[in-house]
């Protein structure tokens, strides 16, 4: 093997728990081992980044992984963590979520690669749709006991009345030992011997290790377990959470600008630990990252450095460029020329939230007075005097330059020929965009 595996995962603080015998196992001989991936939409957020990690790691250290997307499982709903049943999704959504699931899977994964640890993607709706429930009952359903199943944590939450807790459905029930019989198949199928996933999944893979030993009666089954934890923040808030909801791996849902600032917004001690899990530095890059950080953490080198890592692995290397360019031309000297390289959907990007109002292109051809621009035609400020005294303050800057009452707007100050960005003192910016 190239590296001991959970020797790398542990230092990195990706391993939660592991069953006896799979450290061994890894350290052996070349070892294949899965994990699922749940398709509740066409594609996954920076949470499922933390088991893509795990399955390139797994391959650069010389074993086989194989991600599988949940096809079938997708249409009952895994219960863990979960309070109440969950919306059952429709075949056609279904099928559209998996697609997308396995289009963003196959930038991280060489799925077509010739290597004999080569990654393989299942679906385990491939195998679970001719089989039928008489068969699934007498099969697979006679193996694990209602009191092993009931002992579960997942299950057990969701009788103890706790949190509002509506109880469970026999769908959802049935969730671990379908889950469980995809880790017989791919044993059979592939000699998978090791499941891995989030430590909420540790029950789920525990059946299926279970189940795997129980439908091979007579044989020698090895089958094991390891789960990482699921990534906290220091604040306690929600991890990969951000103002406009869930941060994703694809650019058309987070930009690659908003991805870029979410791994730079990072606290000190969130930047500490995502650097070691979400970047596939070596042990003495990070030790020296951290040291300079705490000499000088004003300048936020761990940021920085986490931020072109994840940008560059999820993006390109071109991505992460274009939006650490985006991020400090707020701070340019050459303000104007490069503002006008950003393409319109980072402009808008940088400058979210910002209050916009629009103007005739013709009014702006004549020359829009300041006046006009600040107060009368955008109600950026409350009247026209107030817009006269922040002139004569000399508080007013177009694109970044300072200007007096007598200075107008004209299709020279047009950013790709749209927008014109006013500031009034440091905290104040409005756009103007000509229509």
């Amino acid at each position: 093997m190239n590296y001991n595996l959970v020797e790398e995962l542990t230092w990195r603080g990706m391993v939660h728990d592991i069953m006896p015998g799979t450290e061994e196992q890894l350290n052996k001989e070349m070892t294949t081992a899965y994990i699922g991936f749940d398709p509740t939409s066409d594609s996954l957020h920076i949470g499922s980044l933390v088991p893509i990690i795990l399955l390139m790691h797994l391959e650069k250290a010389g074993h086989r992984p194989i991600a599988l997307v949940g096809g079938a499982t997708g249409m009952i709903g895994d219960p863990s963590g979960k309070s109440d049943e969950r919306n059952l999704l429709d075949e056609a959504t279904l099928n559209h979520n998996v697609a997308g699931i396995k289009s963003v899977l196959s930038r991280f994964l060489n799925f077509s690669s010739e290597e004999k640890n080569a990654p393989i993607l299942v679906n385990n709706y491939d195998w679970m749709k001719t089989f039928s429930f008489i068969d699934f009952a007498r099969d697979v359903g006679k193996r694990i006991t209602v009191n092993y199943m009931m002992a579960k944590d997942s299950v057990k939450k969701r009788f103890s009345g706790e949190e509002g807790n509506i109880g469970m459905s026999f769908t959802e029930f049935t969730y671990q030992l379908i889950q469980g019989y995809d880790f017989y198949h791919l044993y059979k199928q592939y000699n998978c011997l090791l499941q891995m996933g989030g430590s909420d999944q540790w029950g789920n893979i525990t059946t299926g290790t279970e189940l795997v030993r129980r439908m091979n009666v007579g044989e020698e089954a090895k089958a094991y377990a390891m789960t990482c934890p699921l990534i906290t923040k220091a604040d306690g808030s929600k991890f990969g959470k951000s103002e406009g909801g869930n941060v994703w791996l694809d650019a058309t849902k987070t930009s690659v600008y908003k991805f870029y600032q979410f791994w730079l917004n990072t606290s000190d001690e969130d930047a500490e630990k995502y650097i070691k899990i979400f970047t596939f530095l070596d042990k003495a890059t990070i030790d020296a990252l951290v040291e300079e950080h705490k000499q000088m953490p004003h300048v936020r080198i761990l940021q920085k450095r986490l931020a072109e890592e994840v940008t560059t692995l999820v993006h390109s290397k071109a991505d992460f460029e274009n939006a650490e360019k985006a991020s400090n031309i707020l701070f340019s000297k050459s303000f104007k020329e490069d503002i006008n390289t950003l393409d319109e959907k980072t402009f808008l990007d940088v400058f979210e939230g910002v209050p916009q109002a629009e103007v005739s292109k013709q009014e702006i051809e004549e020359g829009l007075d300041m006046i006009a621009a600040l107060a009368a035609k955008t109600n950026f400020l409350a009247s026209n005097g107030e817009a006269r005294r922040a002139l004569k303050e000399n508080s007013v800057s177009v694109n970044k330059e300072k200007v007096k009452e007598d200075y107008k707007i004209t299709n020279q100050d047009l950013i790709n020929g749209t927008y014109v960005i006013i500031n009034k003192g440091k905290r104040n910016t409005y756009i103007i965009k000509a229509i």
